[in-house]
């Protein structure tokens, strides 16, 4: 996995290139190959930096439909902020799940894969509606899902107070 801006000729490529570095393999372990970004440490703070991660994908995602990515490739880079998103939500796994599964990292490294071959790609225009109501509903989704957990672990702890 190369990291380095400078060895893409398109600087909107280049910039997300450096975004996804930053968000997921920016720091490493001393003395250990393990490496993570400010997306795993925003994570970490509960529900706020679930939010946050799946806001700054989203940008990804715009980027990405602007450079005229294919619509299964964005429904592919989609499928990997959901799952970032949705197993991030659950208390320390989704934290560690999130230090690991590097959605940012992938799509894209599945970006450059799809320019790799120099030549036009279709715009996506057409397909930016459907994903931009989607990208919401799923936000949507996530939200939903957060309060209701937020409600049950309040809901919870209340009762053992009592």
């Amino acid at each position: 996995m190369e990291n380095d801006a400078t060895q893409h000729p398109d600087p909107a490529l280049a910039r997300l290139d450096v975004l996804a570095s930053l968000l997921d393999n920016r720091f490493r372990i001393p003395g250990t190959n393990i490496r993570f970004g400010l997306d795993g440490i925003i994570g970490l703070v509960p529900y706020v930096g679930d939010i946050a991660g799946f806001v700054v994908s989203g940008f990804l995602l715009h980027t990405m439909i602007r450079r005229g990515a294919g619509p299964f490739l964005m429904l592919r880079m989609m499928g990997n902020f959901v799952i970032d998103a949705v197993v991030g939500v659950v208390p320390l796994a989704g934290d560690l799940f999130d230090f690991g599964f590097k959605a940012n990292r992938r799509n894209v490294d599945l970006l450059k894969k799809y320019y790799a071959d120099g030549q036009a790609k279709p715009p996506a225009k057409g397909s930016l509606a459907l994903l931009g109501l989607l990208f919401f509903v799923l936000f949507a989704a996530l939200i939903w899902g957060i309060w209701k957990l937020a409600a049950m672990l309040v809901g919870w702890a209340w009762n053992s107070w009592q």
